[in-house]
């Protein structure tokens, strides 16, 4: 593939994925974004970032597990070459339950063998006793008399990661158009050879069937808690997980509502989310509140990402939902292969729909 002019609209975590990949096969990048940097209001500025693919197997398809556990270890190259620090670590995760909530646990185990058969060359979960899980994470055993741990799962600094994306992406030679509002009805797309649209929920006015759904995530200081990977609660009503940042520095989330309502996050969540945490661990207490943040992952009916063109030369990249961190690197390499080698396997091993022309979402 000759050396193109690429216009990018979204500098969000695709955006600069792509932004990062085709600029480094020597591609000319323009990318458009309706933001400021630091991109407060996106998804992925507000994402735990938990790259937990069989965690998430419970609700969600074989796929996007197949997807998670490819871009883990495309995770990790990526932020090899990276000239900035990003935080990213691969001890695995935790499932943890109260004793009161067997019943439940025993419904999430049973998912985690089905999907084990689905895909049995993937890591297998480890049953824990008590002593097993001291042994994992000491400051849990007193809580919990068991849980379940899951291999090679790990988790990655989201903002320390789009900010080390804006810097080698300019010194690529990218280049960035901020607080740049795009229609695709004016847009000049003949200024291009190629226009990547991975815009998330900024494309909804043009796609009747994205919609959005609300998360609700806590940014706390916690100087008496010492977990040392994510670990999630599995609870009737109020399932919960915990990200461990630097310092100290906890993500605490699990709300999901069918809404389009990013005003920002509710009391009740608040306090549903900070008693499930302490439940976790007492040191919760004292925590500190740094950040409430509420924000709408962009979806589709059946939460699952596509890849079509509208255009000959517009390509549409979205319904990433809550899966982005988890599945960027394969969506990726899955758009640069068809870019590149015009090739689909990937998008056939990891069974992403290909809408050639399609316009049964056009607006």
């Amino acid at each position: 593939m000759k050396s193109q002019s690429i216009a990018i609209l979204g500098a969000g975590l695709l955006g600069r994925l792509l932004a990062l990949e085709l600029a480094k096969l020597g591609h000319q990048i323009t990318v458009f974004e309706r933001q400021a940097p630091q991109v407060k209001e996106s998804a992925a500025y507000v994402a735990a970032s938990m790259l937990a693919p069989l965690a998430e197997s419970v609700a969600t398809e074989a796929n996007i597990v197949e997807m998670g556990y490819y871009s883990l270890n495309r995770w990790a190259s990526i932020i090899e070459t990276l000239q900035k620090e990003v935080y990213f670590q691969r001890q695995g995760s935790l499932l943890v339950w109260h004793h009161q909530d067997q019943s439940t646990a025993k419904h999430f185990s049973s998912q985690l063998q089905k999907m084990g058969l689905k895909l049995s060359h993937l890591p297998k979960p480890q049953y824990l006793n008590q002593q097993q899980l001291s042994a994992l994470e000491p400051h849990l055993s007193k809580q919990f008399l068991e849980g379940i741990y899951l291999p090679e799962e790990g988790q990655i600094d989201n903002r320390e990661l789009l900010d080390a994306l804006l810097f080698e992406t300019e010194e690529l030679g990218v280049v960035y158009h901020w607080q740049t509002f795009i229609d695709l009805k004016t847009f000049a797309i003949d200024d291009y050879d190629e226009v990547i649209d991975c815009r998330g929920l900024g494309s909804k006015p043009d796609y009747a069937e994205l919609r959005g759904v609300r998360g609700e995530v806590l940014r706390v200081y916690a100087p008496e808690v010492n977990l040392s990977r994510p670990t999630r609660l599995i609870h009737p009503k109020y399932p919960l997980y915990i990200a461990p940042k630097r310092d100290h520095v906890y993500v605490i989330g699990a709300t999901e509502v069918e809404s389009e309502d990013d005003s920002p996050i509710s009391v009740r969540s608040t306090l549903e989310l900070l008693s499930a945490a302490y439940t976790v661990h007492s040191g919760f207490a004292e925590a500190r509140i740094i950040e409430a943040n509420a924000q709408c992952r962009p979806s589709f009916k059946n939460n699952l990402p596509k890849i079509w063109r509208s255009h000959p030369h517009i390509l549409h990249i979205n319904g990433l939902y809550r899966h982005g961190f988890l599945i960027a690197p394969a969506i990726v390499d899955t758009v640069l292969e068809m870019l590149t080698n015009n090739s689909q396997s990937l998008a056939q091993q990891f069974e992403i729909p290909l809408l050639e022309m399609s316009h049964e979402n056009i607006c």
